[in-house]
């Protein structure tokens, strides 16, 4: 009983970090910092956010840290916090990012600006709100009254890894990740907050991502362009010819055509988890459409299955265009992969196939900066232990995702340092992540708040090993 009393006490406490005002002003001080990381000139602010907003209260919870620089030149360093209570005791990672897209201010609503929290009934605007500060913010405070509670004493360790690049890929991650898996990121479990829930009243554990890999295909075949009134039936045209090419790699209905770019059947596990969830973007969402893969639902096109977009298209001069043949054309190509797709071989598998196809003018780049699928069995003793602390703090059963249908670095936990891998998004999927219009519910944010406190709580009371 008295476990079960100062479990609701911590939550009691998560929860009023939001009604006394303190959560707010806490993310009115996040997102005043600028931390985009795309811009590339924004170190000093990337140094200060971490300096400034997130060592003190790792301090005031007993952390040391560290700044490690990042081993790729000139982006920002990842910060490494540790506590320590014993070294017997299981360790729990939690992972957060403090970079955000480009603020993109004139489109946001006027005057509204994506570097001043604001508060319109339920909703909280600025950007990073709910990707990523509002989010780690949760989680950090949530850890923090569950050591109020237990009077200094949480009986487990805890790392935090802040990173200020994820909106750019990680750079350096793997690497870090690599040079200290044995040692200051050694972890038993991955406990994390990004994404979307898959509704917005409904918890949700996230088990996974999609892996991504970009590539570029050009059709360079002159240095200029010629005018289309004297040269035109007699050279060929790149554009014509890209599009053509980008024809044979998937269909009009959005199908794609490469097999090397399909994924295997979703595993039955995995399908039978599927059909219990219905895709519920909200309100703003756009209506979901007949697209991709016949035969499939909209959560198995999401969350089971690759897409292949094309992210832009380029020739000549689009915006004002001239009466010439252009020279050269482009497209910007993106694979969203699950778990079971080479993506080691893209470059080679497209090469291949636009070849047999007569396309061998087509140049394939594909970017260095690929991300992995992954994805935790749903049978873990994780996921079971996580869904039961959910559900006994919120009364409901939390919905279990495989993957989320987005990319973050989850691969750099699961893979790199070989551990399992929880997430427990903070978001709906109408918060306007990475749009103009950021914002935060408030309402599922108090859920969070209470949901993550549960979680830490629970978990110093768990068996070890977990069974």
């Amino acid at each position: 009983m008295e476990s079960a009393l100062t479990r609701a006490r911590a939550i009691e406490l998560a929860e009023d970090h939001l009604e006394s005002g303190a959560l707010l002003r806490e993310l009115e001080r996040k997102v005043a910092y600028p931390t985009e990381s795309e811009s590339g000139e924004r170190g000093d602010v990337h140094r200060d956010y971490l300096r400034e907003e997130i060592v003190p209260g790792l301090e005031r919870c007993g952390f040391t840290w560290r700044l490690v620089d990042n081993p790729v030149a000139e982006r920002p360093p990842y910060l490494v916090a540790r506590r320590v209570e014993d070294p017997a005791l299981r360790t729990v990672l939690v992972y957060g990012h403090g970079d955000v897209v480009l603020g993109d201010a004139e489109r946001w609503t006027a005057p509204w600006s994506p570097w001043g929290l604001v508060v319109d009934g339920d909703r909280w605007y600025g950007r990073g709100s709910c990707d990523n500060k509002g989010q780690h913010a949760i989680n950090l405070a949530a850890l923090e009254q569950v050591l109020r509670v237990r009077e200094g004493r949480l009986g487990f360790n805890v790392t935090v890894l802040m990173d200020m690049g994820e909106e750019i890929g990680s750079p350096g991650l793997r690497e870090v990740c690599t040079a200290l898996a044995g040692d200051e990121l050694a972890a038993d479990v991955l406990i994390a907050s990004d994404g979307t829930r898959v509704a917005e009243t409904s918890p949700t554990l996230v088990l996974g991502t999609r892996g991504e890999v970009s590539f570029t295909l050009r059709a360079a075949l002159r240095p200029r362009g010629y005018h289309s009134g004297n040269w035109g039936g007699l050279l060929s045209n790149p554009a014509v010819l890209l599009a053509n090419a980008l024809a044979t790699m998937v269909d009009a209905r959005g199908r794609i055509l490469v097999e090397g770019l399909r994924p295997p059947a979703i595993p039955d596990p995995v399908r039978a988890i599927l059909s219990t969830i219905e895709i519920d973007g909200g309100p703003s969402a756009p209506p979901i459409e007949e697209w991709g893969e016949p035969g499939l639902s909209a959560a198995e096109q999401l969350y089971g299955w690759n897409t292949l977009e094309v992210l832009g298209l380029s020739a000549g001069a689009a915006t004002g265009p001239q009466n010439a043949i252009p020279g050269t054309a482009s497209a910007r190509c993106q694979l969203r992969f699950v778990v079971g797709t080479d993506h080691t071989a893209v470059g080679t598998t497209v090469r291949a196939h636009l070849d047999a196809h007569g396309f061998e003018q087509v140049v394939v780049e594909v970017d260095p900066e690929i991300t992995a699928a992954t994805r935790l069995d749903h049978d873990d003793p994780w996921v079971g232990w996580a869904g039961a602390s959910v559900e006994r703090t919120t009364g409901k059963v939390p919905t279990i995702l495989p993957n989320l249908g987005g990319t973050f670095p989850n691969d750099c936990f699961a893979d790199v340092l070989g551990i399992p891998t929880i997430w427990v998004p903070h978001s709906y999927p109408g918060c306007s992540q990475h749009a103009p219009d950021e914002h935060l519910l408030a309402s599922l944010a108090k859920e969070a708040l209470g949901i993550m406190a549960g979680l830490f709580w629970d978990l110093g009371e768990a068996p070890t090993p977990l069974r």
